[in-house]
């Protein structure tokens, strides 16, 4: 269900290839097939996107204040009661029964203020004597009513507080989930740029073997023409062990960098991963000054940052509200009615002859104040925090794209410094190998020469593969990998899982 959701969201925006099998258990893999499997399948990013959904949810929840609120009262009352009775020195028995209806609705304005209308009816009955008394009776009427305040509460920002806090929420969960995005895909990067070494350095290794065991059968033969003593055999064999033991490691060490790449891309279980694109090779033209500038506007972090502080700022106003004196204005404003028929009773409510309305303003106002003023003062306090967080981060960020940028230019110096030590390998054992043909050298020099080359050859490959590391860190440092590799990240994945799990 997660991929079809994010396969319709189309968070991923690439150029992609297609996983080919080479062979029953191996898989020949693309880095921008690694990138999408990532975004797609990885746990981490798909645990991370429940946080802007949840977020989702909370803006929905604080909406609800402006919901209407309905209410609807019935109650009968029946009373007997003894009383005196001042004209005849006696006691009298009242006997009152009474029936009420009563609806009512009220609504939030953004402005703080409630309004509200209500229908209120009722039907009484008594056993009251007089000329003018009424036994038996209804009496209904309409009131709206508004409650505003003037100072304290007052405002769209004070009333949306958590609305606008939930919103920024939602930002901040956004921030994050790209900040988590970006670290897998520049994992997925780096352990693709390591697959790429640990499998070439294999290569080397079995390669080595190949030719250690070359040189036995040469020196089997030499030892047979009596040209080396017989102990040479035993170098030759030593120096075969030495590199198939050095295939051993390899292999393992490559075993468990495909268990390492797989369980980040979420494959099934496989032999071989066989990556096949080359590390980049040509040098890398940084400006420290604009990548500096790129950094500050792209890295996530600090825009997960920024929204704090807008919170913050959001809390601090909403905080020096409520120092502010409560005064609030209420008004309300009725038409009633009374006769013996409710149907004339209501007659009467809708002529409006009968009016009673009612207008005021309430003061009220804590001596010393002291809650407010301080939670005021702490909101400001977080504000100044905040800024110096973000302070903070931008120095770190920049700091980080100049060691990047030097990690980049050293790996690339290291390039030729290690194709340079290849070469001279290459040439020394090739020498070696002649001498020793001819008698001038042993078993054990060209042995030695030939351990010489297989670490030229790994320093070679490792430095290629290093290099290419030191770009992936150095652009997710600057923010541009999602845009160099194409990515995108949107809203809909979030919504789609937030409307999946209100649609359940």
């Amino acid at each position: 269900m997660m991929k079809r959701i994010l396969g319709i969201c189309a968070m991923l925006v690439i150029a992609t290839g297609t996983v080919v099998h080479a062979d029953e258990g191996s898989v020949n893999l693309s880095l921008k097939d690694a990138i999408r499997m990532a975004v797609e399948k990885n746990l981490d990013v798909q645990a991370e996107l429940y946080n802007p959904a949840q977020a989702i949810a909370d803006i929905g929840k604080y909406r609800g204040i402006y919901d209407p609120g309905l209410s609807i009262l019935t109650s009968y009352q029946d009373s007997t009661n003894l009383l005196s009775n001042s004209f005849t020195s006696g006691v009298g028995v009242s006997r009152q029964r009474n029936t009420q209806f009563n609806a009512g609705i009220n609504q939030l304005l953004p402005t703080g203020g409630t309004v509200g209308a209500s229908l209120n009816n009722s039907w009484n009955h008594n056993n009251f004597i007089g000329a003018n008394t009424l036994n038996n009776y209804f009496q209904s009427n309409v009131t709206f009513s508004l409650d505003q305040p003037l100072l304290k509460n007052f405002g769209t920002e004070t009333t949306e507080l958590n609305i606008s806090v939930a919103k920024f929420g939602k930002e901040s969960a956004r921030q994050q989930f790209r900040t988590k995005l970006l670290a897998i895909v520049s994992q997925v990067m780096t352990q693709y740029y390591q697959l790429y070494y640990l499998r070439e350095n294999l290569d080397v290794k079995r390669t080595s073997v190949k030719l250690a065991e070359t040189i036995l059968n040469n020196t089997n033969l030499q030892v047979q023409a009596g040209v080396l003593p017989a102990m040479e055999i035993t170098n030759a064999e030593f120096g075969l062990a030495t590199q198939q033991k050095g295939v051993i490691d390899a292999e393992h060490a490559y075993r468990d960098q495909v268990d390492t790449l797989r369980y980040l891309l979420q494959m099934p279980p496989v032999t071989e991963i066989v990556p096949v694109d080359k590390p980049f090779r040509d040098p890398y033209k940084a400006d420290e000054a604009e990548l500096v500038k790129k950094a500050l506007a792209l890295r996530p972090e600090l825009q997960q940052q920024r929204v704090a502080l807008k919170t913050s700022e959001l809390q601090a106003r909403v905080a020096r509200n409520q120092v502010l004196p409560q005064v609030d204005l209420t008004a309300s404003a009725a038409l009633g009615g009374l006769a013996p028929t409710y149907s004339r009773d209501l007659d009467r409510v809708v002529s409006g002859q009968y009016p009673v309305w009612t207008v005021g303003v309430q003061l009220s106002y804590p001596l010393g104040n002291d809650a407010a003023e301080n939670d005021y003062i702490k909101s400001r306090l977080k504000v100044d925090q905040t800024k110096v967080q973000i302070r903070s981060l931008e120095e770190s960020i920049a700091t980080d794209v100049r060691t990047s940028i030097r990690a980049v230019d050293s790996g690339y110096k290291q390039l030729d410094v290690t194709a340079r030590g290849r070469a001279y390998a290459d040439q020394v054992l090739d020498a070696y190998i002649k001498k020793q043909r001819v008698g001038l050298a042993t078993t054990k020099d060209v042995l030695d020469e030939l351990n010489n080359q297989v670490i030229a050859k790994g320093n070679e490959i490792q430095a290629l593969s290093d290099y290419n590391k030191a770009l992936t860190q150095l652009l997710m440092t600057t923010g541009e990998l999602f845009e160099r590799e194409g990515i995108s990240v949107n809203e809909k994945a979030m919504d789609a899982l937030y409307d999946k799990a209100k649609n359940e």
